[in-house]
């Protein structure tokens, strides 16, 4: 035998040892060896060289940490080695009854990817993560990258994610949650509902600790409650589903049964209805009136608003609005409340009309339900065509009349009235009549020093289209008026005293005036005249005090508010200590029946037995028509000396 042959005998038990060894260090490796290089999204389908009952990675670990997954339990586990890549992309395949943990979230699926590298997951069918009993989040397929600690979740086609917590529900077709900070989010379009809303938006944010949720985009509140309506719309929103509190940060549109609110920054209580708004807000009743303010507060259930800051009421159907510094509107009882450079705006005329005063009241008398409106104190108002002013006013639907109290004047051209008390009446928002029970003073401007007057106890003037047609003087009649010569000039006047006086106007000019019973008249040549006698004792000019623009309103004269503080309290009308109250709130009563048919609105006509069921007031003197003097335009002599020169009045200031 040779030596190769005896060392090939020697060395075939070494061979046959070494071929033993490395099988046995190849078995591993082959059980272990991945068939494939990539990742599908099928592990389960993966064709598996070998299989293992999976155990736990760290037996000993505390599972409750916050910063490591850890695989609770998997029916099966294998790995797959990646050649060509780093062992951040190493990854387990985790199949049957996956189940993970991540501090206090567990997740749930069919089958997964385990990147222990990385501490990241991907997730396949049925996914689902809970934390404790009031989390639930489903999907079909979870990545969640422990780097970042965020989980993204999709949907299958038709299908959502879901994520319940307690009575809040989120759904949409991609969601992002932050497991670090407990956040959930989603930018492509998604729903949230709690026991009492809907909400939907492009991009939104929901935090499951403190119920606060956030919303961007083509946002809509939906009320989901029964017999109920309430919408938002707005780009931006946030919202808490523990108080139903909406908080509004652009500009949005809240619509309900009872109106709709206009603002940009504020919040709503859909449980209440009750809002806090800011940065000049609108609230439009059902009424069709709207409210608003720099900040406004508004109770849906009460149907009450409150405006502070530039303060606006208007009123569509009475064509009126309210203006101030602080206000409020109850719907319910249609009232309203205004202070602080108040301002009422009537413009159902097309001309408007500016009435400004301390404070205005506008409310609904439950008697009758009539609207009723009061302005105290130092009222002044404007129009083009007439201006007035007075310490208290009070307009009353009931009976069409407007009620000035304590000193009212009220110009319309070169023409005056003031007294102790004006009412007017209106029709269609011009002065039909207007009555002085209480004396009055008429003045007419005509040249120079030259006023034409007429006071009386109780005075009654009828109008039409806005120029006087009649008026009736009651007590204590006196006159001073200057005829025009023919040369336009004036060379006299007149004076008369009597106890009554009836007078009739065509196109601002006298037609005729009638005295009775008894009758004083005198007419003196301005050349014989003093100065201070073309002057009745009471009369004065206050033309100094007239306001004369919509902002002239708001001026203060002294001169106006030391004429409010001289004047005499308020007391009941009455013809004396033992008679009844004289009804002012209608013409007086006294009043002849017209001569003629007057231009007048039917309601404002007097009756031809006197109003009261009595003959016309001349045939009260026994039958006999007075003796009338008419004042002519032509020249006339003196009939006695001038007229005792009257008291220091307006007068002497003219001088």
């Amino acid at each position: 035998m040779s030596r190769r042959d005896t060392d090939h005998k020697g060395s075939w038990p070494l061979k046959i040892l070494a071929a033993a060894c490395i099988s046995l260090f190849l078995v591993p490796t082959i059980l272990l060896a991945s068939p494939q290089s990539a990742k599908t999204s099928k592990p389960a389908q993966k064709t598996a060289a070998g299989q293992q009952r999976v155990k736990p990675q760290i037996p000993t670990a505390d599972h409750s940490q916050t910063n490591k997954v850890f695989l609770e339990h998997a029916d099966l586990l294998r790995y797959e080695q990646q050649f060509g890549v780093g062992a951040e992309d190493q990854y387990q395949v985790l199949t049957g009854n996956v189940k993970l943990r991540k501090g206090g979230m567990y997740m749930y699926c069919d089958s997964a990817y385990l990147y222990e590298a990385t501490n990241s997951i991907e997730a396949f069918g049925n996914v689902r993560m809970e934390q404790g009993d009031t989390l639930f989040v489903n999907a079909d397929y979870l990545d969640y990258n422990g780097l970042i600690e965020e989980a993204v979740l999709y949907a299958d086609a038709g299908k959502k994610v879901r994520l319940r917590n307690r009575e809040v529900t989120l759904t949409t077709d991609i969601f992002h949650y932050d497991m670090a900070n407990e956040i959930g989010y989603y930018d492509v379009g998604g729903e949230l509902t709690d026991k009492q809303n809907k909400l939907t938006s492009l991009e939104g944010e929901y935090y499951p600790q403190t119920k606060d949720a956030y919303f961007n985009f083509d946002v809509h509140l939906t009320s989901r409650r029964d017999n109920d309506v309430l919408y938002i719309n707005t780009d931006s929103l946030e919202y808490n589903t523990a108080t139903h509190i909406a908080e509004l940060v652009s500009e949005s549109e809240i619509i309900n049964s009872d109106g709709t609110i206009y603002t940009s920054s504020g919040t709503y209580n859909t449980n209440s209805g009750q809002a806090d708004l800011f940065k000049r807000s609108t609230v439009h009743t059902r009424r069709g009136n709207t409210l608003t303010g720099d900040t406004l507060y508004y109770d849906r259930q009460k149907q009450y608003g409150e405006a502070f800051g530039n303060m606006v009421l208007t009123d569509s159907a009475r064509q009126s609005a309210l203006f101030g510094d602080y206000g409020f509107y109850d719907e319910v009882r249609d009232s309203a409340f205004v202070t602080g450079r108040a301002l009422g705006k009537e413009y159902s005329k097309g001309d408007t009309l500016y009435l400004h005063g301390d404070t205005i009241i506008a409310y609904v008398d439950l008697v009758d339900s009539t609207k009723v409106t009061n302005v105290f104190h130092r009222v002044r108002f404007y129009r083009y065509d007439v201006q007035g002013l007075c310490d208290s006013l009070s307009m009353t639907e009931r009976d069409s009349i407007i009620y000035m109290y304590r000193s009212p004047i009220i110009w319309s051209g070169e023409r005056q009235i003031f007294g102790n008390q004006i009412n007017a009446h209106m029709a269609d928002s011009t002065i039909d009549w207007a009555r002085l029970p209480l004396t009055g003073m008429m003045s007419e401007h005509i040249a120079e020093d030259c006023y034409d007057q007429l006071s009386g106890l109780d005075v009654t003037v009828w109008f039409s289209d806005s120029t006087v047609r009649r008026m009736y003087v009651e007590g204590n009649v006196q006159l001073i008026g200057f005829p025009m010569e023919s040369d336009s000039t004036y060379n006299k006047y007149v004076y008369v005293e009597s106890s009554y006086m009836d007078s009739y106007f065509d196109n601002n000019s006298i037609e005729s005036i009638h005295f009775w019973p008894e009758t004083t008249s005198k007419v003196t040549p301005l050349y014989l005249a003093k100065r201070n006698s073309y002057f009745l004792p009471k009369f004065k000019w206050y033309e100094d005090i007239r306001p004369r623009s919509p902002e002239d309103v708001f001026s203060m004269p002294e001169e106006m508010l030391e004429l409010f503080r001289q004047a005499d309290p308020i007391v009941p009308t009455s013809k004396g200590p033992n008679e009844p109250k004289r009804e002012s709130n209608k013409p007086n009563p006294n009043a002849p029946a017209p001569s003629r048919e007057m231009d007048l609105k039917p309601e404002a006509r007097m009756p031809r037995d006197g109003g009261d069921g009595r003959p016309p007031k001349p045939e009260l003197t026994g039958g006999l028509q007075p003796e009338v003097p008419t004042i002519e335009s032509s020249p006339a002599e003196p009939e006695s000396e001038p007229l005792a020169e009257p008291a220091e009045n307006e007068a002497d200031k003219l001088d």
